[in-house]
């Protein structure tokens, strides 16, 4: 089908300010009174820790774009250049607004709750000062390391993302430097300019091993709790790292640099070496931003701006504290449960509740996992049993990311250590956990497990684990597929789906995808799994056109599809094209979104909806109308050229007939969302829809009561689960 007619460029939004966008949704969640106040400051922190990312890897992406002089444009027709200049003033806008929410709503509500943030150490009354001088005598002054500059000292490396002082200095009068310097200068004339001359620039890292805010005592009569910054009380003592100099000045900052891995596979022959060589370099890489304390004197930012080359629009002057990430941190206070919403305890899964084992339990039917509404331990338990089990010969999975003390990685070298055939394809190119992986595909190969380290040219990001297990019927093949990764710790936080299930044609599947991975062996045919990038994008526009075909016959025509990110040109031309036949349309779209809405003929039946709520929506699920014939499906790829091109990616059938029912209830829900839901307008704004007069509805609010309902009730029939009726949520 010719979709060129859909590509116009004016049809296409860039992806990067869409991501903009994205960030900007996280940070309204922050302004949202009607949040808990510890749970919006978890946003902040969130907001700058997304900002971090975006110019660590795709600021820098394109700055690396414009040294190499490309200049071809997006699918929005803007150059490298233009997309950096809309960049930049877009996120210093964010940055603003971050900050007016800071201080304007956050601290003024936190001391109203009982903690007060001393942001200026001249504020302290004479006891606290007491308390933070003599804190820095004892826990902060051992731990710095002051650095000067001059001409036998050069410009120090700056590490990325690390938060530091600079300062700048000039000699004393009377010290010994002074006097050895004095020779050298005493030809030098103006006493004016030599003052000026003397001035030299120094700095100390606020150390990142130390606890970021300092608790300072309560006071005894109102309890009122009081906490100052570290590089506060670096900044108050300043001087007694430089005896011999007069501190002039003193102002923090920190640098962003580009962190973007460049690996040419070809030319390396040890990939695992390569990436460690590469990541080190992450520590030098060009400076992309720079954030600075707004008052910083004239002089020193100049300096900075020098030695950094950095331009003038990549300069950030922060009206408050650098780097918001320490209200994570603040979150685990004790005593303000009040201004936090209820832990949630992930709930059993109903079809587990029994004392069968999990083999049993899954040859009884395929099992649907929510995470994080339904505990993730069954996925853990499912290879810890593997690793033990006397019948099972093999396990084979797929890591993308996992967590620092992984069960998982340990139930799969203990099952080599029992004698199991274990192969584990461990992604190390998966951004900002190289160094993780690394360290955890040596442990795994130490203990006998057959480690792969990714394909050429390919990050291996699907989810996907099989046991082989020997049974009295002959060999039988268990698979757990997913939407996200083998990470215990995430999946308490992402909204993800998983399958349990010993389906003998996905068993075949998944031993030609191990085999495809391991030995690049690909089959001659596929049963049910769709891969990347084998043949998954010719099957979404497949689908796409069916449901359009559908609709040009005067049929009924339905797609809804919900994902972190929808940015491949192909896809949503093929979508436009739908659109303008009648298929009705409903996206659920987290992130970046390059679709426009509303576009007259073109994209009027499509909706576009984002989530952002407490837990980070992450599981994708696509669903095809199919002339009644519905065709669902779940798996690890967004609408992406990386997902659907260079990647190696699942995407699984949903076929048991009550989880297509449970799925497409979750769908149902999500487009009924009117509480953490905002709806993408014709302008590219996203809007709250609006509630009055109708039941609200929070999804994800919604699925913790229900996962909770329903695991107290497991013997129940599952057809006679509470779903909401599609009716009732429109009143």
């Amino acid at each position: 089908m010719d979709y060129t007619p859909y590509k116009k460029a004016e049809y296409y939004r860039n992806r990067e300010l869409s991501w903009i966008s994205f960030d900007e949704r996280v940070l309204n969640e922050a302004r949202d009174k009607s949040i808990p106040l510890f749970e919006r400051l978890k946003f902040l922190s969130i907001t700058s820790s997304n900002l971090d990312e975006f110019y660590m890897v795709r600021v820098a992406s394109l700055k690396d774009m414009v040294h190499a002089n490309y200049s071809k444009p997006d699918i929005a027709g803007m150059t490298a250049k233009e997309q950096l200049s809309a960049i930049s003033e877009r996120t210093h806008e964010l940055v603003q607004l971050q900050y007016s929410t800071y201080n304007r709503s956050a601290v003024p509500s936190l001391e109203h709750a009982g903690l007060t943030i001393i942001s200026e150490h001249e504020k302290l009354t004479e006891k606290q000062a007491e308390f933070v001088d003599n804190y820095f005598e004892e826990n902060i002054y051992p731990v710095l390391t002051p650095m000067a500059m001059d001409s036998a000292r050069p410009f120090p490396l700056i590490r990325n993302k690390s938060l530091n002082i600079g300062a700048l200095v000039r000699i004393k009068d009377d010290g010994i430097l002074a006097k050895a310097n004095r020779k050298e200068k005493k030809n030098d004339g103006d006493e004016k300019k030599n003052k000026e001359k003397e001035l030299e620039f120094a700095t100390v890292q606020v150390p990142s091993g130390l606890p970021r805010f300092i608790m300072l005592p309560a006071d005894a009569e109102s309890g009122q709790k009081y906490c100052i910054l570290l590089e506060e009380v670096i900044e108050r003592n300043i001087g007694k790292l430089f005896l011999s100099y007069d501190v002039v000045c003193a102002h923090p900052y920190r640098i962003m640099r580009n962190a973007d891995l460049t690996i040419d596979e070809d030319e390396a022959s040890d990939l695992l070496k390569e990436i460690q060589k590469q990541l080190k370099k992450r520590q030098w890489g060009e400076v992309i931003r720079l954030e600075v304390e707004e008052q910083m004197d004239k002089r020193l930012l100049k300096l900075l701006k020098t030695e950094f080359e950095i331009d003038e629009e990549d300069v950030f002057r922060i009206p408050g504290p650098l780097d918001l990430t320490f209200l994570m941190k603040m979150y685990g206070l004790e005593g303000f449960d009040e201004y936090k919403i209820p832990k949630y305890t992930p709930a059993l899964v109903p079809a587990l509740m029994n004392d069968d084992d999990i083999f049993t339990n899954i040859r009884k039917g395929d099992i649907l996992l929510h995470h994080p509404y339904m505990t993730f331990d069954p996925v853990v338990q499912f290879v810890q049993q593997s690793a033990k089990d006397p019948d099972v010969l093999a396990i084979k999975q797929t890591l993308y990311r996992v967590s620092g003390n992984s069960p998982i990685i340990a139930a799969l070298a203990q099952a080599a250590e029992n004698g199991k055939q274990v192969s584990v394809l461990v992604e190390l190119k998966a951004r900002f956990d190289e160094e993780n992986n690394i360290v955890w595909a040596k442990m795994l190969e130490k203990a006998g497990c057959h480690v792969i380290y990714g394909l050429l040219g390919l990050k291996t990001h699907s989810k996907i684990t099989l046991v082989v297990r020997r049974e009295e019927t002959g060999i039988r093949r268990y698979v757990h597929l997913g939407t996200g990764n083998y990470n215990d710790s995430t999946a308490k936080l992402y909204t993800d789906c998983g399958l349990l299930t010993c389906n003998a044609k996905i068993g075949e599947d998944a031993t030609a995808v191990f085999n495809m991975l391991s030995g690049y062996s690909e089959p001659d045919s596929w049963n049910k799994l769709v891969v990347a990038p084998l043949w998954m994008k010719d099957r979404f526009l497949h689908l796409i056109a069916m449901e359009e075909e559908h609709a040009r016959k005067g049929q009924k025509a339905h797609i809804i599809a919900k994902m972190n990110s929808l940015c491949d040109r192909d896809i949503i031309a093929a979508l436009y094209s739908a659109s303008a036949a009648g298929v009705k349309i409903d996206l659920i779209v987290r992130g970046i979104c390059c679709l426009k809405v509303g576009i007259p003929g073109v994209s009027e039946n499509i909706t576009v909806r984002s989530i952002v709520g407490s837990f980070l929506e992450h599981a994708r699920i696509f669903y095809f109308y199919s002339n009644g014939n519905e065709e669902l499906f779940m798996g690890s790829a967004d609408w992406m050229p990386r997902n659907l091109e260079k990647r190696v990616e699942i995407v699984f059938p949903v076929e048991d007939e009550q989880i297509h029912k449970e799925v497409m209830h979750i769908l149902d829900i999500q487009l009924k969302d009117n509480v953490k839901a905002s709806i993408l307008q014709p302008d590219g704004r996203y809007v709250k829809p609006d509630k009055r007069g109708k039941l609200l509805i929070n999804s994800q609010e919604y699925f913790c009561e229900e996962a909770t309902r329903r695991a107290e009730q497991p013997k129940k029939e599952t057809d006679e689960r509470i779903f909401i009726p599609a009716e009732s949520a429109e009143e």
